[in-house]
């Protein structure tokens, strides 16, 4: 490479962390390029490949910058697409930004010593760092997916780190004890597996499918755990058991616009619910599995639909100039009446419960959130 990339590592540096954190150095020292050398970026007709090699500057510029680079669409990785292919899909593995790794790397309270297990190898940029703070021998990471753990096996030689790299399932058994669990994908569950291989006193890390929650949680002497949920906020893409996920739910979708279902109205105008860290949290702890659309119709009105594999779906509309939604609603369960109601406590507390409540893991994974007089089970 012709363009010098250290000082934009020590940009990231100082974007991403501080001087005086254990991380500064790592940051600074971890060429994040060779870690991503193709990427997509997304346009309005799908996902655009970027080859890193064909524009050094353009690609040192992308790798240290603080943001999310996503490397796989589906099932098509950016190493295998020709660069400037568009490509459609929904994102499934990446580069997360390092200043969230870093950040999940903080909340493990991860110091020299300890053995770590980084969940959801992607690119190997976080193994990279965790190697360069603790020594490969204390690093074991883990993905799912063989190229994955492939490449980034490669690219870890490439940058002198040689840890143990499993490809495995998350959920399933794992590979010995460690210290610190810390996990770059979200989870609808804590797995049992994870509990039984926290060495005493041990920390995991994860984010919540579905939600903006991070749990941090240290072992008890009964095998369960117990912590908190950060005050912070970060989602991560959730686990997969396969190439890709799940399909949509279009079939419900396409009820929503054909079923007039059961009318009422909303005293709220239409809510973007994803954008709404706490009530999208809350929501998806009510309704785990919910899917959010939103859209605005010929007229300017905001439209938004929600959608669940049992069948229920709901659609709201705000017209142009108003401050109230007209609702449809139909299955089993009224989506968006769970919706009003946490938006009803939104209001009359100014918070809702889910940042800042404890978190009770038992030795079966079962996981109990407790604030201000709210429970959530999951």
């Amino acid at each position: 490479m012709q363009v010098d990339w250290k000082p934009y590592a020590a940009d990231l540096a100082a974007e991403a962390t501080h001087p005086g954190s254990r991380w500064w150095e790592p940051l600074n020292a971890t060429p994040r390029h060779v870690f991503v050398p193709r990427w997509y970026t997304a346009g309005a007709g799908g996902w655009t490949c970027a080859d890193g090699p064909a524009d050094e500057r353009a690609w040192v510029e992308a790798a240290f910058t603080d943001a999310t680079l996503v490397t796989r669409v589906g099932a098509a990785h950016a190493d295998d697409v020709p660069g400037g292919h568009l490509v459609s899909g929904r994102p499934t593995s990446s580069s997360t930004l390092p200043g969230l790794v870093v950040s999940m790397l903080e909340h493990a309270r991860v110091v020299p010593g300890n053995r770590v297990l980084d969940l959801a190898t992607g690119s190997g940029y976080s193994t990279a760092l965790a190697c360069h703070l603790l020594g490969d021998e204390q690093v074991t990471t883990l993905d799912i997916d063989p190229y994955l753990t492939e490449a980034a096996a490669e690219r870890l030689d490439l940058v002198g780190h040689h840890p143990q790299v499993i490809t495995g399932d998350a959920a399933g058994p794992l590979p010995g004890t460690f210290d610190r669990i810390v996990s770059m994908v979200s989870m609808s569950r804590i797995p049992v597996s994870w509990l039984q291989s926290l060495r005493p006193g041990g920390r995991l890390v994860t984010t919540v499918a579905g939600t903006g929650l991070v749990i941090t949680a240290d072992k008890t002497p009964d095998g369960g755990a117990v912590g908190q949920v950060s005050w912070e906020r970060a989602a991560f893409m959730a686990a997969r058991a396969g190439h890709d996920y799940p399909g949509l739910l279009d079939d419900v979708f396409t009820a929503t616009s054909t079923d007039d279902g059961e009318v009422g109205h909303s005293p709220f105008p239409v809510l973007d619910v994803m954008r709404a860290w706490e009530v999208w949290s809350m929501l998806t702890l009510a309704a785990p599995g919910i899917e959010h659309r939103t859209g605005t119709d010929d007229d300017g009105s905001r439209m938004t639909w929600m959608l669940h594999a049992d069948g229920s779906w709901s659609r709201a509309r705000t017209r142009l100039g108003e401050h109230t939604a007209t609702v449809h609603q139909g299955g089993p369960r009224r989506l968006y009446d769970l919706l009003d109601d946490i938006r009803r406590r939104w209001l009359e507390r100014g918070e809702l419960p889910v940042y800042g409540a404890k978190v009770a893991i038992s030795p079966e994974g079962d996981t109990t959130l407790t604030r201000d007089g709210w429970t959530a089970t999951f």
